[in-house]
């Protein structure tokens, strides 16, 4: 555990370093003292530190080893009858804390950080950059369909605008207009140039039209184009609702959501993977010494990022779409493609672990 969060301490220092030499001229734009360290650094730590602490226990875990291992202590702990089990029970304990602590940041406390955090980024370094949303079809409600030949999320408006209301099928009402934008004064939405058509049960219709009209719509701006940048803040609870709510309105970026969703605990659950598999590379005396069994814990986690960044686009690209033989497979055993994504580097590391505890001398 010292060896953990000393090596944490250590990186984060060095990130911390190179990130303020990146974006000093950005903190001259009016932050202040207070805000670049209590908004953002603080928070920076917290969300970064979080999110590399499997790795970071991996490389902790692989010098601590290594180090004992040069002094030839394993040997010695071996060949006193101890077996390599029960070596291995203090790594697991000390790896459930850090998996612990890890999965009440993920799914809890760094959503809310993350908060003055992103509001920082937002204020100073990136602005605000909401791209226009083109051709985005959404049901809002059940039975209520929303279209936009483009959005701007930014400027919450948007051109080409058509609300349609079913009931089982049966067309209810269907109101248009050229142009769309939110009072966020009243939380009401003005339409230009609309056109109204209702139809009763008896199948009449009606058509009434205008230059302008204020009324009351059942959706929010974020529903038609939500950040991606805003699920960030939410804690998993929340999360767990917003995709609810996304899957109904079918959102092209669902599979970014649930991806989300299930690195909150795929991250810390890695844990386990890494501890494992750096004992078992490093338990064994080598040549090279601690040197060698540090440089090869760095490619390794190089592999993993990049096998996640992999598995990542494969989800985000339709690789793994419900029309190919893979993602047909998984949706049969009811498992999402995005799920899948996430847990899959895991899986494949878990593999090699195994397999280095098998090939450890014991």
């Amino acid at each position: 555990m010292g060896s953990f969060f000393l090596t944490m301490i250590l990186i984060l220092a060095i990130a911390i370093v190179f990130d303020i030499s990146e974006k000093i001229d950005d903190f001259q734009n009016g932050a202040t003292m207070n805000e670049i360290v209590f908004d953002y650094y603080i928070n920076f730590v917290a969300f970064y530190g979080n999110l590399f602490s499997a790795l970071i226990l991996f490389i902790s875990t692989i010098w601590f080893t290594s180090r004992i291992a040069s002094n030839t202590e394993v040997v010695a702990i071996l060949t006193s009858g101890t077996s390599f089990n029960r070596l291995l029970r203090p790594y697991f304990i000390g790896a459930t804390i850090i998996c612990i602590l890890s999965l009440t940041l993920n799914h809890l406390l760094v959503p809310q950080t993350n908060i003055k955090r992103i509001a920082f980024e937002e204020k100073y370094i990136t602005g605000v950059n909401r791209p226009i949303n083109q051709k985005v079809h959404r049901q809002v409600l059940p039975g209520h369909y929303v279209y936009f030949e483009t959005f701007s999320g930014l400027r919450q408006s948007g051109y080409q605008f058509t609300y349609e209301t079913f009931d089982d099928h049966r067309l209810i009402s269907k109101l248009s207009a050229d142009f769309v934008r939110l009072d966020t004064a009243t939380g009401a939405w003005r339409l230009d140039n609309y056109r109204l058509r209702t139809v009763d049960s008896l199948g009449n219709e009606f058509i009434a039209s205008g230059r302008r009209l204020d009324t009351v719509l059942q959706f929010t701006s974020e529903q038609i184009a939500p950040k991606l940048s805003s699920i960030a803040t939410m804690n998993s609870k929340e999360l767990s609702a917003f995709i609810a709510q996304e899957e109904i309105t079918g959102n092209e970026n669902i599979a970014s959501y649930q991806m989300e969703m299930q690195r909150r605990s795929s991250y810390p659950l890695s844990s386990y993977v890494f501890v494992l598999l750096a004992v078992s590379l490093a338990s064994q005396k080598k040549r090279g010494g601690l040197g060698i069994n540090i440089a090869i814990g760095l490619v390794i986690c190089a592999v993993y990022v990049f096998a996640m960044q992999i598995s990542q686009t494969f989800a985000t690209t339709g690789v793994l779409s419900s029309d190919k033989w893979l993602g047909q497979a998984l949706m049969w055993v009811r498992i999402q493609p995005a799920e899948f994504a996430i847990w899959l580097p895991n899986l494949l590391f878990a593999i090699i672990a195994v397999w280095r505890y098998n090939k450890a001398p014991k």
